[in-house]
């Protein structure tokens, strides 16, 4: 009998993050990235990402995170260094740009210039990110999956 055909993943909705508190973690992230709140309760918010979202979960219940983390793709990774600065966080050693919130989650940030990451050109205008382009590496990623912008 041959094997049943299995899904494929297509990418992500969101991702949770666990937080101490919610307006807490609304402020520490209010001032370093510009977000619109889609819902808020007590115990959850949800920050918008064009398609996408960001989800924040009262109740942080392991220890700061090590390897783990999640990449946040933005379009200004100068200002998020600054950003981090003018709040006092140190970004985490490394070759990456990595800090950790203050409930322990781990944050990459990245570019989206630089990775085959890409929003579809109806989201980026929804989000009045219309003007984001791809660098020369971010291209030939993308070229070589057959993905690459037109």
């Amino acid at each position: 009998m041959p094997e049943a055909s299995k899904a494929r993943a297509v990418g992500f909705n969101h991702v949770a993050l666990e937080v101490g508190d919610i307006e807490e973690a609304l402020a520490f992230y209010g001032r370093l990235f510009e977000f619109k709140l889609r819902g808020k309760s007590k115990t959850s918010a949800f920050i918008d990402l064009g398609d996408q979202f960001l989800a924040l979960q009262k109740g942080r219940t392991q220890p700061p995170d090590g390897g783990r983390h999640f990449g946040l793709v933005v379009d200004d990774k100068d200002a998020v260094r600054r950003a981090l600065a003018a709040a006092g966080i140190k970004p985490l050693p490394g070759p990456f740009l990595d800090f950790l919130d203050p409930w322990g989650n781990r944050i990459e940030i990245v570019g989206y210039d630089n990775i085959q990451f890409t929003k579809a050109p109806h989201i980026l205008r929804g989000m009045g990110l219309a003007h984001l382009a791809k660098n020369a590496k971010a291209i030939k990623e993308l070229s070589e999956k057959g993905m690459a912008p037109s």
